[in-house]
Order: structure tokens, then sequence, then C-alpha cells
């Protein structure tokens, strides 16, 4: 891999893990203490539909763009790294309003479910999967 790659992917990373280290200053998200407590009796937090919509979309477009960088720099294919974000969007697209939806029902569809669907919008697990499949298809190209 070029100097430029590896820079790409250590950037990549490091945003995406300054990202989870500077959340709390970053985005508006009343639940990251209601989850961080692991408590399903805690109380409801009160928040604002806007802010935490617009927080998550913010988030989720940050997550993106560090998630697409790593994806260019490990494989030096636009159309690849163009595929992911679209598979990465489409993931949030899916997620983001099932996790609204349990936000509006005050997490009464299940504790755990809410947990995890909130894992899905705020942090970039997809990412876990694109790479291991690119790597896939890049030796099988090679086969061929």
């Amino acid at each position: 891999m070029k100097i430029l790659n590896w820079f790409l992917v250590i950037l990549g990373i490091g945003g995406l893990i300054g990202i989870r280290v500077l959340e709390d200053s970053l985005f508006y998200d009343p639940f990251l203490a209601y989850f961080h407590e692991a408590n399903k009796n805690i109380e409801f937090p009160e928040f604002e539909w806007g802010k935490l919509i617009v927080g998550y979309l913010f988030r989720f477009i940050l997550n993106l763009l560090f998630s697409c960088l790593i994806v260019q720099g490990l494989f030096e294919n636009r159309q690849w790294t163009l595929q992911g974000a679209v598979l990465m969007s489409i993931v949030f697209i899916i997620t983001f309003p099932v996790y609204l939806y349990c936000i509006h029902n005050k997490f009464e569809i299940g504790y755990l479910f809410s947990f995890y669907m909130r894992r899905f919008v705020i942090q970039p697990l997809i990412i876990l999967l694109v790479v291991p499949i690119f790597y896939y298809r890049k030796h099988m190209n090679k086969l061929d």
C-alpha cells in the first residue's frame, strides 16, 4: 500500500475513534447517559426531537465520511467506496426510523432491541462487514 493509502486508513480510524471519544461534546444525545447506566428502570430522559434527529444525522455523516476514507485507503477503488457508502446509508435508512419509533414508544418495544438499534444508528458497525466483503471480492478478482 502506498503512503497516501495508509494515511487515509489511519485518518479514518482516528476519526472514528475521535467521534467516539468526543461524543458527549459533539452531539446532542440525551440517551448516552440513559444507555450508559444499563438500567432499564431509569427515568426516560427529556429531549428535543429536532435537535436529536439533526445530531444523529450529523453523527452518521461523520461516521460515513471516515468509513469511506478507510475503504478508499484499503482498496483504492472509488466504485467500491461508493458501494460501501450506499450500503452503510441503506442500513442507516432502515435502522434510523426503527430507532426513532423505539424512542417514540419510550423503548416499550424492548430495552435491548432499542439498545441495539441505537448501536446501528450511532456506530459504524457496517464497516466491519464491508471491509471483509471487499477483501473477499478483491481475492476473487485476482483468481479470475
